[in-house]
């Protein structure tokens, strides 16, 4: 009998784990940078705030454990972990929402677990869905495209208004969120799900200003700015192709079926793949290579639930998206995953317990 076979026992990546972090926040620029522009700078605060938060909480509990905090930091762990929280939140979000999901995400999921390495959840993830289950409307309350905006925020107004939950004149970031024609903007993902459950057809949706004629106004060109980042890190072999593939897979082949045979309440391929945080998902966060099953057959079938769970949760589910909820969902099912995909190792056999070493 032939058997597969994993070398053992070290790794053999030419790239250390700083350089790969500090790759995927250059990656996460293009995204940053058109988020921004559709949905005001109030996102640079979110990251100020994520980062500093982050990197107080990381060296804090490094000196509690008695290691050094600054060699810590230098892996840039923290700092990635920051960025995909700040840049998944509204940007208005007030200021102790940020810091309370950084401070969570860093001191619960990754510290208490053990560090670096240990964690059993996508640290970013868990954090954002402690803080849409704990504040629901914080963290629903996106502003409308700029495109759409009535109110265009200095730098002071944006500051102002994530300090205090006021503009400087006494808007409210719900007043801020209506638009120039006296509706309250929700996300694309959360337009569709109210207009369906509302017994309109998936066209009759597609009338409202957030919709454009494929996805979300805004909301298109951040998912596409996210698919080059994540072409630049495929090109770099940060990551391997098998999570996005199977995460997108996961989702939108769901969605051709489901579409070609009830367009008129579920919607199609496209508006799935550029709604939400569908990119940020497949090339960021599910890549993650702590809280992802280890091996390549194994990160396709991982990638795969993922998407999967993803389109079940937008159809069914209580929420527009679903991508942490199928990010966290999916980590729990990773020893499973690698449990039955794991290569042999050497001088074990599967019929013997070699898929876990035994």
């Amino acid at each position: 009998m032939t058997f597969r076979v994993a070398a053992a026992p070290h790794g053999h990546s030419q790239q250390n784990t700083a350089d790969m972090m500090r790759w995927v926040c250059y990656a996460l620029i293009p995204g940053v940078l058109v988020q921004s522009y559709f949905f005001g700078a109030g996102v640079y605060f979110q990251l100020f705030l994520a980062i500093v938060t982050a990197y107080a909480a990381e060296s804090l509990c490094m000196l509690a454990r008695n290691r050094n905090a600054r060699s810590a930091l230098r892996d840039n762990t923290a700092l990635v972990t920051a960025v995909l929280l700040a840049i998944s939140i509204p940007s208005l979000a007030p200021w102790w929402i940020i810091m309370i999901g950084t401070a969570f995400s860093i001191v619960v999921v990754k510290q208490i677990y053990g560090g670096m390495g240990q964690n059993l959840f996508n640290p970013a993830m868990a954090g954002y869905v402690l803080l849409l289950v704990s504040f629901p409307v914080q963290m629903t309350n996106w502003l409308p495209p700029s495109t759409l905006a009535n109110y265009e925020l200095s730098l002071w107004q944006t500051l102002h208004t994530i300090l205090f939950e006021y503009t400087p004149a006494g808007y409210s970031v719900e007043q801020l969120r209506t638009t120039v024609d006296g509706v309250t903007m929700a996300t694309p993902l959360d337009t569709i799900k109210t207009a369906l459950s509302q017994g309109y057809t998936v066209a009759e949706a597609y009338q409202q200003p957030v919709l454009s004629a494929i996805a979300g106004v805004g909301w298109q060109w951040v998912n596409l700015a996210f698919l080059l980042g994540g072409f630049i890190l495929l090109q770099r072999r940060i990551i391997s192709w098998h999570i996005p593939v199977g995460l997108l897979a996961g989702l939108l082949i769901p969605a051709l079926v489901a579409n070609l045979f009830a367009p008129s309440v579920m919607p199609g391929p496209v508006f799935h793949a550029l709604s939400g945080a569908t990119m940020l998902g497949a090339f960021f966060i599910a890549t993650d290579p702590v809280s992802a099953a280890t091996s390549p057959r194994g990160r396709l079938i991982f990638g795969l639930l993922i998407g999967f769970l993803v389109w079940v949760i937008r159809s069914w589910g209580g929420y527009p998206d679903a991508v942490a909820f199928a990010v966290l969902l999916a980590n729990l099912s990773v020893p499973l995953i690698d449990r039955y995909t794991r290569p042999t190792v050497y001088g074990h056999s599967r019929s013997h317990g070699g898929g876990d070493g035994q």
